[in-house]
C-alpha cells in the first residue's frame, strides 16, 4: 500500500545543507583563484566565477527537477539511462572536441559538456538495478562478471578518449560490490595489483619475480604445513629453471631472465596442477594461479605503462614515486601547490590575499587544484573545515544508505559514496603530492558545469530515493 508523504519534508536537510555550503565555499574560492580587479562583477560571464554562478543556479534547478521525478522512474529506466549515456560515450569519440589530446567534450556554442561526468550516475543506477534483480548474489560468477562489465564498459570507453583520470574513478564502483558481498579476496587482489604496479616501476622485474615466487612458496607452507609437498614444489621449479638456463646457453640466447622465469613458472604449473590435483591439495593450485597472475602482471606493467599512458602522465607517476625529479617541468603544478598550501599557515593569508593565487603560480587553480586556494587563503583552519565537510557528508550518506528499505536504493547510495570518496581522496592527494596528477575535480568545489551538474544529479537521485524509503508499506 502506498503512503502519502511530502517529499520536500522528507529530504535529508543535513546533506542539502552540506551541499549548499560546498557550493558557496567553492564559488568564493573560484572567485579568488581567477580574481581580476578589472572584472570584479559577480555576473561577469567572461570570467569563470560568472559562469560558475550561472552553473550553480542551473544545478539547483536540476536538483529540484530530479526530486520531483517519481522514484519508480529511476528504477524502471535505469538500463535505458545507462544505455543512452554509453551511446554518448561512443559518440564523443567521433564527434567530440579534442582538448589537450583527449576527445572528451561535446561543444554546443559556448557550452561544453563532458558525458563521462554524467555516466557516473548512469552506471550507479544500472549497477543498483542489476544487483537488485539478482538479489546481489555476487558469489555467483555470472553475477560478479556482469556487474564488473557494467563498471568496466564505460571505463574502457573513457580510456579510449583517452581520459585516465575519469577511467580510474569508475573503479570506485568495486567498493559497492565489496559492500554487497563480493569476495574480499577479489577486493584485496585489486589493492595488491595497485601496490604491485608501483613496485614494478620502482624495482627490477627479475628481483620482484623472485620475491613473488618466494612469497608463493611461503603462503603454501603456512596454509598447509606440508613440508614434503613444498620441497617437491621447490625442487620441480628449480629443476625446470635450471633446464631453461641450460637450454638458453645453446639456443634462445635473446631470452631475458624475466621471461625465462615466467616460462619456468608456467611450465612448473602444469606439473603442479597434475601432481597436487591428484593429491586433492587444491590450496596449491589456488596459490599457483595467484603466482602466475602476479608474475604475468609484473611483466605486463612496462607495456601498459609505456603504451597506455601519455608522456606527461608517465612523468607524473615517476615524479610521485621519486623516480624522477622535475620541479620546473611536469612536477611544477604539484610543487607550487604544496608551496601554496604550506604558505597559508594556521589561519591563512586572508581572502583575496594569497600571493601564489594572485600571481597564478599554480595552473588549473580553479579546477583540479582548487584546494590549494583554500590552503593558502584560509590556512589549516579552512582546509580542516573543507575536508571535515566532505568526511561528514560521506559518513552521512553511508548512514542514509544503511537505513534504506530498498536494496536498489542502498546499492545506489553506496555508488554515490564511492564516487564522491574517490574524487575527494584523489583530488586532495594530487594537491599535496601523495597521488599522481590525473586531473579530476573536487566535487561541488571545482570550476566546471559538467562536473557540478553530474555530481548534483548523482547526489539528489539518492536523496530522492531516501525521501521515499517509507512510501510503500509491506
Amino acid at each position: 500500500m502506498k503512503r502519502n508523504i511530502n517529499i520536500w519534508d522528507r529530504l535529508d536537510k543535513i546533506s542539502i545543507l552540506i551541499f549548499a555550503l560546498m557550493l558557496i565555499m567553492g564559488w568564493f574560492n573560484i572567485y579568488a583563484a581567477v580574481f581580476n580587479e578589472e572584472h570584479s562583477r559577480i555576473l561577469d560571464m567572461s570570467q569563470r566565477y560568472g559562469k560558475q554562478f550561472a552553473w550553480i543556479i542551473a544545478a539547483i534547478i536540476i536538483a529540484v527537477f530530479v526530486v520531483v521525478i517519481d522514484t519508480k522512474f529511476y528504477f524502471f529506466f535505469a538500463f535505458f539511462i545507462y544505455g543512452g549515456l554509453m551511446f554518448l560515450l561512443v559518440l564523443v569519440l567521433f564527434l567530440g572536441r579534442d582538448i589537450h589530446g583527449a576527445r572528451s567534450w561535446f561543444e554546443f556554442g559556448s557550452l561544453s559538456l563532458q558525458p563521462s561526468e554524467f555516466a557516473k550516475f548512469g552506471t550507479a543506477l544500472a549497477l543498483a538495478a542489476y544487483l537488485n534483480m539478482k538479489k546481489h548474489d555476487l558469489k555467483k560468477p555470472s553475477v560478479f562478471f556482469t556487474s564488473s562489465a557494467l563498471i568496466l564498459f564505460p571505463a574502457l570507453l573513457i580510456a579510449l578518449q583517452p581520459d585516465m583520470g575519469s577511467t580510474v574513478v569508475f573503479l570506485a564502483f568495486f567498493i559497492v560490490l565489496f559492500r554487497e558481498g563480493m569476495s574480499p579476496y577479489v577486493f584485496i587482489s585489486g589493492i595488491l595489483m595497485v601496490i604491485l604496479f608501483f613496485f614494478t616501476l620502482l624495482f627490477n622485474n627479475l628481483y620482484l619475480t623472485i620475491c613473488l615466487i618466494g612469497i608463493a612458496f611461503l603462503l603454501a607452507w603456512f596454509s598447509t604445513r606440508k613440508t614434503r609437498e613444498i620441497l617437491i614444489a621447490v625442487l620441480i621449479f628449480v629443476s625446470i629453471t635450471a633446464a631453461l638456463y641450460l637450454l638458453r646457453s645453446f639456443a634462445f640466447s635473446d631470452l631475458n631472465d624475466e621471461r625465462l622465469f615466467l616460462i619456468a613458472v608456467v611450465l612448473s604449473g602444469f606439473v603442479y596442477a597434475y601432481y597436487f590435483y591428484s593429491k586433492k591439495a587444491m590450496v596449491f593450485v589456488v596459490i599457483y594461479i595467484f603466482l602466475v597472475g602476479s608474475v604475468a602482471f609484473v611483466n605486463s606493467v612496462d607495456f601498459a605503462f609505456n603504451r597506455m599512458l601519455k608522456p606527461h602522465q608517465k612523468e607524473r607517476v615517476e615524479i610521485m614515486l621519486g623516480i624522477k625529479s622535475d620541479p620546473h617541468g611536469t612536477g611544477y603544478n604539484v610543487n607550487q601547490s604544496i608551496i601554496s598550501i604550506g604558505s597559508g599557515g594556521f589561519s591563512g593569508k586572508g581572502y583575496l590575499k594569497g600571493t601564489q593565487t594572485k600571481f597564478k603560480f599554480v595552473p588549473a587553480q580553479s579546477t583540479d587544484f582548487i584546494f590549494c586556494t583554500v590552503g593558502e587563503e584560509w590556512g589549516f583552519i579552512g582546509s580542516f573545515v573543507v575536508t571535515g565537510l566532505y568526511v561528514f557528508l560521506l559518513l552521512r550518506l553511508v548512514f542514509l544508505a544503511e537505513r534504506q528499505r530498498s536494496l536498489f536504493s542502498r546499492i545506489y547510495g553506496y555508488g554515490v559514496v564511492s564516487i564522491l570518496f574517490i574524487h575527494f581522496f584523489i583530488n586532495i592527494g594530487m594537491t599535496i603530492g601523495i597521488v599522481p596528477v590525473i586531473g579530476i575535480p573536487l566535487p561541488f568545489f571545482s570550476y566546471g558545469g559538467s562536473s557540478l551538474w553530474g555530481f548534483t544529479i548523482l547526489l539528489f537521485i539518492f536523496l530522492r530515493l531516501d525521501a521515499s524509503r517509507t512510501e510503500y508499506l509491506v
